[in-house]
């Protein structure tokens, strides 16, 4: 279900585009419609009061929380079930944060990653997008959204883009504070520089050599690391916002010095700040997570050479975090 059907619901009610915008409020920050001091009969249509109740049914009926997952260190995996029966998981992380889902599995298949092991199933609607962060803040506060769940948003880039707006307009949440991931897709630096809500940008480097990264992201673009860089470095001068690089450690295989040389070289004088995620361990897929140690060298050495660098720790080890792990654990016991 996209934004626009909702919408469309609204004003097959009599709703104008203000009514519209005072729902779409009410629903994207999971507050009832007589929240602040006027009641609902102050400003909106009788038809559309009266369509309300069953307006509300439909827009629960979007995802439903199928189990959550609490973890140790504040952060909870939600399992999601569509209405068509399929499910996605969204992560509600420490300090207000969120991580949504753009689609049912993924076509990148990120050989280190669960999501993409299946393939792509479907892509989610913009509804089922912004549901995720209607359902979030309905348990908790949440004030950044990273579009960094299962799949590829770059793959489904008009929904993404949809979700965005309303999130950055009547959903309250700062365009910074909007982070859109992406292996990286030409598509995304045309298309992002001219929208209204310019969300920050996340890209997935993984490694400086253009042959591993493609192993590592078989189905990815091929685009030089380098050329990736020059693309992010543009769109973080337009935004004024930095470019977000994610790299997710692999032991004995992205992580050795040879990388850190040439992330160096490739970052240096640029608008950027450099993410190291140890690798959060999926059982039977032959990668290895790098000591705390060894990551902590890493980020060190960077910010020796001048260049912004964090070392994040995955969200959610105590409950088997990586992305897709929860979803493919239940679909393997609804088939044994």
């Amino acid at each position: 279900m996209r934004i626009e059907h909702l919408r469309q619901r609204l004003r097959d009610h009599g709703a104008k585009p203000c009514h519209e915008q005072l729902a779409l409020r009410a629903w994207t920050q999971a507050l009832p419609l007589d929240s602040g001091r006027r009641r609902p009969e102050h400003f909106l249509p009788a038809q559309v009061r009266a369509a309300l109740p069953a307006i509300a049914a439909e827009l629960k009926a979007i995802a439903r929380p199928r189990s959550e997952h609490p973890g140790e260190d504040g952060s909870a995996r939600l399992l999601l079930e569509l209405a068509d029966g399929r499910t996605v998981e969204s992560i509600l992380l420490p300090r207000a944060g969120l991580c949504v889902s753009t689609q049912a599995g993924c076509a990148v298949g990120c050989v280190f990653c669960m999501t993409g092991q299946d393939g792509l199933q479907r892509h989610l609607g913009s509804a089922e997008i912004v549901a995720q962060v209607a359902l979030a803040r309905a348990r908790r506060p949440v004030r950044k959204v990273v579009f960094m769940g299962m799949g590829e948003p770059a793959h489904n880039l008009d929904n993404v883009l949809e979700a965005i707006d309303l999130l950055g307009t009547e959903g309250a949440i700062a365009h910074k504070n909007l982070v859109f991931s992406t292996v990286g897709d030409r598509r995304v630096f045309d298309r992002l520089p001219l929208e209204t809500v310019k969300p920050a940008l996340a890209l997935s480097l993984h490694s400086t050599r253009a042959e591993l990264r493609a192993k590592l992201m078989p189905r990815a673009p091929r685009i030089d690391p380098a050329e990736l860089v020059e693309l992010g470095e543009r769109y973080a001068r337009a935004t004024s916002y930095p470019i977000q690089y994610q790299w997710t450690l692999l032991e004995g295989v992205n992580d050795g010095d040879d990388e850190l040389d040439r992330i160096a070289e490739l970052l240096r004088g640029k608008y950027a700040v450099m993410n190291f995620i140890p690798w959060n361990a999926v059982a039977g897929l032959p990668f290895k997570r790098p000591t705390w140690e060894r990551a902590v060298t890493l980020a060190r050495s960077l910010l020796q050479r001048g260049i912004l660098a964090k070392l994040r720790q995955s969200a959610g080890q105590d409950i088997d975090g990586g992305c897709g792990q929860l979803r493919a654990r239940t679909v393997a016991l609804a088939s044994a």
